[in-house]
């Protein structure tokens, strides 16, 4: 563990402040642990550390007072910041609606050298790197001791808007070690300047704090796009928070809303109408500071973006310093399995799937009467099964795995996959995923509807869970629905499971309430009923 120092030059701010302010802050004796000093007029001056607050004088604070201040520091830009000459403290004002400054806001600024080690790692990768935090957390610390690193072998440039990276005056503070600096004349030229620095300087690295514009996101994006490694902060605390951030999202790639077509719809289990990333993201990395001594990493903001959109947020990376001060990594950890306790039903009748010769589950091909042979379980009961949904609804999966009390990971992709559960419609058109599925001898279960019942008779046939029969006159009216909702969106025709007379006229009132067309085909003890649209 490199050892940390801190240098925070906290004997040119004492001198800059009223003599009975100076007075009461060197009594207190607790600079290593000074945040910032409040000035307002007509209020008593205000001392507010890491964990307290402090009045420091009972008497108020006069024009005077102010004056006092702003004639030992530096100009006030357009950002209304002023600082101290080779320093890194940052001195912000208040105007009244005349421009007459009526508060002070004196921050004292601290070069820890050696807090960059818990991501030195991430850093020194070469990948583009965005920090997030509420105010007082230490982004721009972290990103001063970021240029000094980098710039011990990399050309970097350090965009600093207001001064707070490299301190006040023309000559930056030796925190930033080799690193160049460019000073911005007004914020609002700052993305402008950005782009000025990789023109006109060749860097390797740039070093931009406070992104918070939307011309500023932009100019982020062309210069990741040249090449040039980015290190920069922006206004947030989340992921989440950025991307609902209208201004700010481009730089996690932004957010679009899509319409898919029914197939992709119904192979996802969502509506026709999502969210999806709208671009690649200009930062590889995202860092969440949690506070000085704990941070929450995202090693890839495209999966971390695509995951929050689908519903499904992936965990972040934890680091954080131990009592010891040694930093501990706690490694995202797997997508949680679906795991409950609960009773299991399973269709009445024959399974809605048989095995074939090959291992793999496909539709019955077979009308002959009695049950399908059962086939041999692919999964103990206690394993984890990681399946991959295709066409079937995934939270009604994630519903059947917690009814059924196993224990389930649904996946995006065949990849690490240990079982496909499909549609019948979907199977005998043999799309690419299922066809690449029986080419890697994946097992793909086929089901004749998208239904909780019948994704709970496959995880218990899979599982090898002896399970309960399901009262068949509510389970075939449950069916039925589930049908009409598949022809009213837009299904040629669904086809139920064999029942007897009774409950084949409960489910031929249910089609025609709902102004669709039904028939029986077949011979009992297989008479079933077939919904059309009207």
């Amino acid at each position: 563990m490199q050892q940390q120092k801190i240098t925070d030059d906290l004997e040119a701010l004492l001198q800059v402040l009223p003599p009975p302010v100076e007075q009461a802050l060197r009594a207190a004796n607790q600079g290593e642990n000074l945040l910032e000093i409040i000035l307002d007029l007509g209020r008593r001056p205000e001392a507010r550390f890491i964990d307290h607050e402090v009045i420091l004088s009972q008497n108020e604070v006069a024009e005077a007072d102010l004056e006092y201040v702003t004639s030992r520091i530096g100009q006030f830009t357009g950002d209304n910041r002023a600082g101290i000459e080779r320093t890194l403290h940052r001195i912000s004002c208040i105007r009244n609606r005349q421009g007459r400054i009526i508060g002070l806001t004196c921050r004292v600024g601290r070069a820890v050298y050696g807090v960059i080690d818990i991501i030195e790692d991430i850093i020194k990768s070469g990948q583009s790197i965005l920090l997030l935090g509420k105010p007082g957390v230490g982004k721009t610390t972290l990103l001063r001791e970021a240029a000094r690193i980098l710039g011990e072998k990399k050309r970097v440039i350090v965009v600093d808007t207001s001064n707070e990276i490299g301190g006040d005056g023309d000559i930056p503070h030796p925190a930033i070690g080799r690193a160049r600096r460019m000073q911005v004349a007004a914020p609002e030229l700052q993305h402008e300047v950005m782009i000025e620095a990789v023109e006109n300087h060749m860097p390797e690295v740039i070093v931009i704090d406070e992104i918070g514009r939307e011309q500023e996101a932009i100019a982020a994006r062309t210069i990741a796009e040249r090449g040039v490694q980015l290190v920069g902060t922006a206004h947030g605390i989340t992921l989440d928070n950025l991307l609902m951030n209208p201004t700010l999202s481009d730089l996690v790639g932004g957010i679009e809303s899509v319409t898919l077509s029914d197939e992709e719809a119904r192979r996802r289990g969502t509506q026709k109408a999502v969210l999806e990333r709208r671009a690649p993201p200009t930062f590889d990395v995202l860092i969440e500071l949690q506070d000085r001594q704990r941070m929450a990493v995202h090693h890839s903001v495209a999966a971390a973006v695509d995951a929050l959109l689908r519903g499904r947020p992936l965990a972040p990376e934890i680091r954080y310093r131990d009592e010891s001060g040694q930093v501990r990594i706690q490694a995202a950890p797997v997508p949680p399995a679906v795991e409950a306790r609960g009773v299991t039903f399973t269709p009445m009748g024959r399974l809605p799937f048989e095995k074939h010769t090959n291992g793999h589950y496909a539709p019955s091909r077979s009308e002959a009467p009695g049950p399908a042979a059962e086939p041999e379980p692919a999964a103990k009961p206690g394993r984890t099964l990681r399946i991959y949904p295709y066409g079937i609804g995934r939270g009604r999966l994630a519903q059947a795995a917690q009814n059924l009390g196993v224990s389930v990971v649904i996946v995006d992709s065949l990849d690490g996959a240990d079982a496909v559960v499909t549609l019948k419609n979907y199977y005998r058109k043999h799309p690419q995923p299922l066809a690449e599925a029986e080419r890697r001898r994946t097992p793909v279960y086929v089901l004749r509807a998208n239904t909780v019942n019948q994704i709970e008779s496959c995880l218990g046939d899979i599982f090898g869970i002896p399970v309960e029969l399901e009262d068949p006159t509510e389970q075939a009216i449950a069916e039925a629905q589930e049908a009409i909702r598949r022809v009213l969106a837009g299904s040629s025709s669904e086809e139920l499971r064999p029942a007897n007379a009774e409950i084949r006229r409960l489910q031929h009132e249910m089609a025609r309430a709902a102004n669709l067309v039904s028939h029986s085909y077949g011979n009992e003890p297989r008479r079933r009923v077939r919904i059309f649209p009207a």
